[in-house]
């Protein structure tokens, strides 16, 4: 069985990390490791990460000497991890128990490098408030807008040695996937709703000052856009967003 490494960054998640952690050792696929990259600077979490870290001994801690974002900690634990395959959980969403099973499955099965599943979003109170269908993804379709789960991915690791996640607060993850899909990689979607994606009021995510200043470093800095075409791609991608 191929080895799979879950990889979670933490910072100031106290309140759900328990919970995605437990949905992560109830896989009924069990050949796996988790690494968790603390990039937090509060000695008492990092207590209490700690001791989490004693529920299971497939559980290894990164600690970060200073906070470098979710983005940059997740470089730092691909590096570090030993499986074939990487899954990605951010520290407040959750996994159905069978979602690193259904997924390396079909991945072995079709010969895929990248799949993604659908998701359903929840709030704080782990109300389901929307759904997000997955569908075959190629450049052409990312560019205009990213209608891919960070928590849902699996990846080969192979595909992570040269294009890794990018230095900044939100969107860091759309760069990797617009990498990797214009060198025509492909991510196939798995149609099960294996991942529950947490909506907070207060997260980077939910920032729209923040997703715009990096939707536009994103066309700008790292595709190389013009100012004009970076613009208009923000304008799509913005668009797109509002329609889902």
């Amino acid at each position: 069985m191929a080895l799979i490494s879950v990889i979670i960054p933490y910072f100031k998640n106290k309140k759900y990390i328990s919970r995605a952690l437990r949905s992560v050792i109830q896989q009924s696929y069990k050949n796996f490791e988790i690494i968790i990259i603390f990039d937090n600077d509060s000695n008492d979490e990092l207590n209490y990460i700690k001791n989490l870290k004693k529920i299971d001994n497939r559980i290894k801690l990164i600690i970060n000497n200073k906070n470098i974002g979710a983005g940059l900690s997740r470089n730092k634990a691909i590096k570090a991890s030993k499986g074939k395959y990487i899954a990605f959980l951010d520290s407040d969403d959750t996994w159905h128990p069978k979602k690193l099973k259904i997924q390396l499955t079909h991945m072995l099965k079709n010969k895929i490098l990248i799949s993604h599943t659908s998701y359903k979003i929840i709030n704080k109170k782990n109300k389901i408030i929307g759904f997000r269908k997955a569908k075959k993804l190629e450049y052409s379709q990312l560019i205009k807008s990213c209608d891919i789960g960070l928590s849902t991915v699996m990846i080969v690791k192979e595909l992570l040695i040269k294009d890794q996640f990018a230095k900044l607060k939100t969107k860091e993850d759309y760069v990797l996937w617009l990498k990797l899909a214009k060198k025509k990689n492909v991510f196939y979607p798995i149609k099960n709703y294996l991942t529950k994606w947490r909506k907070l009021d207060n997260s980077l995510s939910s920032s729209i000052k923040q997703k715009l200043l990096d939707g536009y470093t994103v066309y700008r800095v790292y595709l190389g856009q013009s100012i004009i075409k970076s613009l208009i791609s923000l304008l799509n991608l913005s668009i797109n967003y509002i329609k889902k």
